[in-house]
């Protein structure tokens, strides 16, 4: 192969996260896009009277203890966040939301606004699109929470851009579980129905004649003024 080549071209611009190709992109930030299409899927919807968070953990062995998979974290006591790709990539980003929410309450002796941190959070990984010696986060993020503002819900990307969402999924099947979400979400809707929507959606990235694992799924009610729960199955077991 020529020295000059196209493939050797596009090659170069692979080799750095901080170089565009001809055609503005950062093969990187792309790449990483990619680790989240594979990964599991997690939704997130605003009812009535709160937010409904679901997540399919994939639990493909008997042996694996269930509670030992994390895909919903608590970053403080009115925000939670669910995350798909690579988890420890995910991991790491919770640490530095619970660190500037914690900041936040010191400083300020009030719980951060969920759009601050959002965007603290994406000013973190955008940072590692931009230097040299690290690369992008292959992870995206579900913030959801509620504050003085209202009921909120964020995504974010390996770019480092935010979107806020009435309802909205993230991982395996992106496209077409948003697509489910755009045709039947409601403004209002009862927690039931948003839970049959979540869940619903969720099984969208199921194979034919697969069913959902209620080991492997993980659904919080985020509400106001009460105690953030986790959903027991004999709420939503109806819905499977």
């Amino acid at each position: 192969m020529l020295p000059g080549s196209p493939n050797n071209m596009a090659a170069a611009y692979d080799r750095s996260i901080t170089v565009f190709s001809p055609e503005g992109r950062l093969y990187q930030v792309d790449y990483a896009s990619k680790i989240i299409e594979k990964g599991s899927p997690a939704v997130a919807v605003i009812y009535k009277n709160g937010i409904i968070v679901a997540t399919d953990k994939r639990i493909y062995s008997p042996l694996i203890l269930p509670e030992s998979v994390e895909k919903v974290f608590k970053v403080d006591q009115h925000v939670w966040a669910t995350c798909s790709g690579l988890i420890g990539d995910g991991r790491r980003l919770i640490d530095f939301a619970r660190q500037i929410a914690q900041e936040n309450k010191t400083y300020y002796d009030d719980p951060i606004e969920i759009e601050t941190l959002v965007k603290k959070i994406a000013s973190i990984i955008q940072y590692f699109t931009q230097y040299g010696g690290g690369r992008p986060f292959g992870v995206s993020l579900i913030i959801a929470g509620i504050d003085t503002l209202g009921k909120h819900i964020y995504e974010t990307e390996p770019s480092g851009a935010t979107t806020a969402y009435k309802a909205v999924a993230i991982g395996q099947n992106r496209q077409k579980i948003m697509a489910y979400l755009e045709k039947n979400y409601k403004d209002n809707l009862s927690f039931d129905d948003a839970l049959k929507l979540a869940i619903k959606s969720l099984e969208l990235n199921l194979e034919p004649k697969q069913k959902l694992n209620p080991a492997g799924l993980e659904i919080l009610d985020i509400t106001e003024g009460k105690n953030n729960v986790v959903v027991p199955v004999d709420k939503y077991s109806k819905y499977l």
